[in-house]
């Protein structure tokens, strides 16, 4: 009934454009009921509301959201323990990576330039305008 109000109202006051946008509006709730749109809607906000009640005053809950916890804590130490061992671990003489020549570094720990003679003129360039 409001809907069909203020369609009429703006047609009245602002025009066609605009009341045609209100009655476009004002179908909307229409549509909805008709396709079972809402029903669906409210049956979404139900559901999500008994999660929420469930989740807040359920021990069994509770128990599950710590588990979970534990499992995250697992997976982080887990990952650091493992870095920690590929870190540690010093290629055999035969592997390919070891024979590859280390990378050279500048001061700051940055990769250096490559021994290409036009890299080494735009590294000295560089350098001569401050420019690390």
């Amino acid at each position: 009934m409001l809907g069909g109000i203020w369609t009429w109202l703006s047609f009245q006051r602002r025009g066609l454009t605009s009341g045609l946008r209100a009655l476009a509006f004002t179908l909307l709730p229409l549509a909805a009921y008709l396709t079972k749109t809402l029903r669906m809607f409210t049956r979404i906000v139900d559901a999500i509301g008994d999660w929420a009640a469930n989740l807040a005053l359920n021990p069994t809950t509770w128990a599950g959201i710590i588990v979970a916890g534990v499992s995250g804590v697992l997976f982080v130490v887990s990952g650091a323990l493992r870095a920690r061992q590929l870190g540690g671990r010093r290629p055999k003489s035969g592997d390919p990576a070891a024979l590859a020549e280390p990378q050279r570094t500048t001061r700051g720990g940055a990769p250096a330039m490559a021994a290409d003679d036009d890299m080494a003129e735009i590294e000295a360039l560089l350098r001569k305008r401050g420019i690390n």
